[in-house]
């Protein structure tokens, strides 16, 4: 794997597409003002005689009140995401605490994160585990890499060689090292403010309390429309920017390791359980950037997905398409470089 020649392109591939979610806002603002000015002509033959005028001011309270909402709301979802910290977002996940006194493949994990974060020169993240997942999957957050947090399911604890863990590790340290946590919080919360403009059209679309909705209904339908095709607009974005993180994050995993077997390895493990139908804790689709492999269920289209596809991922590690890795405990409960807690 030419590893800096993937992380060039992956870097030069998301700077455009994050300018390009501020071009989805300015033609969301355009969608609102057709939307409402539709909206109003529309309306306009049932309450008003002779030509049709605008309010006055018309036009600039449309694009204030659409920058409202979507900064607005952008502005909120990120700061409750960044007082969150990197722990609780990581509890709210399902991750725990290590136990690495009473739980050798813990310790081995822990152990894990040391070298790696030595290795790549970046603070120690928090190691955590996802104690009830059977999945192998991985994760990593935290607005800046001091208090970030790593964590690993049990599957990956169970199903991993040591070499493997060492991959993933390094994968999710790629993730920190790039600001790809920060980056993926920021994302989030662009795509909560496009969101904001759909609701406020489903609110106007609500009956009042006399039962009359015409006008703010014409009005809501439109605002609607165009606020879902902004949010649809944004979630495509935002999918396209994490699968290019995800293709960065795996040449950084090769090129801390020296070894495309870790990573590798750990991704044909995960087609050989998606292939036999292994449950995955399941994490709401505003967080589905963080994993290593995403688990919604019920994808829309493939253009939406925050992943990119596993074989192509482990095609761009080897060079060439590999098939999946039989599961198996791959080694026993101990690890012979454990040091005590």
């Amino acid at each position: 794997m030419r590893f800096f020649e993937s992380q060039r392109e992956a870097r030069a591939r998301s700077r455009r597409l994050v300018l390009a979610f501020g071009l989805t806002v300015l033609l969301l603002v355009l969608a609102v003002n057709l939307a409402l000015a539709l909206g109003w002509w529309l309306s306009g033959g049932f309450f008003f005689s002779g030509p049709l005028r605008f309010p006055r001011h018309f036009w600039a309270v449309n694009t204030g009140m659409t920058l409202f909402f979507v900064l607005g709301g952008w502005w909120l979802e990120t700061s409750q995401l960044q007082h969150q910290g990197a722990v609780r977002l990581a509890e709210r996940m399902g991750a725990r605490a290590l136990r690495p006194s009473g739980e050798p493949a813990e310790q081995r994990f822990a152990n894990i994160v040391d070298e790696l974060a030595i290795a790549s020169g970046l603070p120690r993240p928090q190691a955590m585990v996802v104690a009830r997942d059977a999945a192998i999957n991985a994760f990593a957050t935290g607005w800046d890499a001091d208090g970030a947090v790593v964590a690993v399911t049990q599957g990956a604890l169970d199903q991993l060689t040591r070499e493997e863990l060492q991959g993933l590790v390094a994968h999710e340290l790629g993730h920190i090292g790039e600001g790809d946590t920060r980056l993926n919080l920021r994302l989030a919360g662009m795509v909560f403010g496009l969101e904001m403009v759909y609701r406020l059209g489903q609110r106007l679309l609500e009956p009042d309390e006399r039962g009359g909705r015409f006008l703010w209904a014409v009005m809501g339908f439109f605002l609607m429309v165009a606020g879902w095709l902004g949010w649809i607009a944004g979630h495509a974005l935002q999918a396209a920017v994490s699968r290019q993180r995800e293709f960065l994050a795996d040449a950084r995993a090769v090129q801390w390791t020296r070894s495309r077997d870790g990573l590798g390895g750990v991704l044909r493990k995960v087609m050989t359980q998606q292939r036999e139908g292994v449950e995955a804790r399941a994490i709401g689709a505003p967080l589905q950037h963080l994993l290593l492999v995403g688990n919604a269920p019920g994808r829309l289209d493939r253009w939406l997905d925050s992943h990119p596809p596993l074989a192509e991922r482990v095609r761009r590690i080897y060079g060439r398409p590999m098939g999946p890795l039989p599961l198996a405990r791959p080694e026993p409960v101990g690890d012979p470089t454990a040091h005590p807690a």
